[in-house]
């Protein structure tokens, strides 16, 4: 048995288990196997994913997500969020990922602001077979897959059933796919739910989704990303998504929302 130290974080309904190993690698030895065990909500810690920060020569620190099924992810928005606000000891930080170098900068007490990647190409109106029904979705890269979904009723909607389909449609293979169900509320807001590719259902958040969605709603739907920029209304919270457009590409790409600290403590793992 080992003592091994973490903290709990929560940025806009996601909660993360962060581990600090810039010090030190001792500890949990496989890291997947330790994410199910710290994610698990009964036995364990409880989380959507375990952030590892690590030693970085590209920038000051270098962070790993593992997902709740043990998976590692490319990169997490809301996890750059809450590691961010972990580590900061200075107002702007760079963050090292499997998906790039990504810039973050602390805004007051409890809000974190990152600087995203150029999205990869959006595919839009693809049409694939759920359930026995024809529905149109539009697929974007916003770091990791999503796979949008515009509804109406969101609250009613069966984000765990729909999502889990779509999410391993051959369509997607082999990455498989995050599902945003969004609703456009006005030409500032839109609701957004989302199932989540490695917790493998729905999470009160998702950073990347938020940002998926907003793109796409502003190129089909119109609605605007000027100066406040899209409000994401989650179940966790509230996100915004700055951006402009130029010749046809996003640019100058922003994800901003609350990260708290919620605990530290010490578990005990074989």
């Amino acid at each position: 048995m080992k003592t091994v130290s973490f903290t709990k974080m929560v940025g806009a309904g996601n909660d993360f288990v962060v581990v600090d190993y810039r010090s030190s690698h001792a500890g949990y030895g496989s890291l997947s196997k330790a994410a199910r065990f710290l994610c698990e909500r009964r036995n364990g810690v409880g989380a959507d994913g375990v952030l590892v920060l690590e030693r970085s020569k590209k920038a000051y620190f270098k962070m790993r997500i593992f997902n709740a099924d043990g998976s590692e992810a490319e990169m997490c928005g809301n996890g750059l969020r809450c590691a961010a606000l972990y580590a900061a000891k200075k107002r702007t930080l760079k963050i090292e990922t499997m998906a790039g170098v990504y810039e973050a900068e602390i805004r007051g007490k409890d809000k974190v602001r990152i600087k995203m990647g150029e999205p990869g190409d959006i595919s839009r109106d693809l049409r694939i077979k759920v359930n026995k029904r024809d529905i149109r979705v539009d697929y974007i890269d916003a770091g990791v897959p999503h796979t949008v979904i515009f509804v109406e009723g969101i609250d009613g909607i069966d984000v765990d059933s729909i999502g889990r389909n779509i999410r391993y449609h051959g369509r997607f293979r082999p990455r498989g796919t995050n599902v945003d169900f969004v609703e456009i509320v006005d030409d500032k807001n839109i609701k957004m739910r989302t199932y989540e590719r490695g917790v493998e259902g729905e999470t009160l958040a998702c950073g990347t989704g938020a940002v998926a969605s907003a793109i796409v709603s502003n190129v089909k739907c119109q609605v605007s990303s000027v100066k406040s920029g899209i409000k994401v209304h989650t179940r966790g919270g509230i996100l915004r998504v700055y951006f402009r457009k130029s010749k046809g590409k996003i640019k100058d790409l922003y994800l901003e929302g609350e990260a708290r600290r919620v605990y530290n403590g010490e578990v005990l793992y074989v």
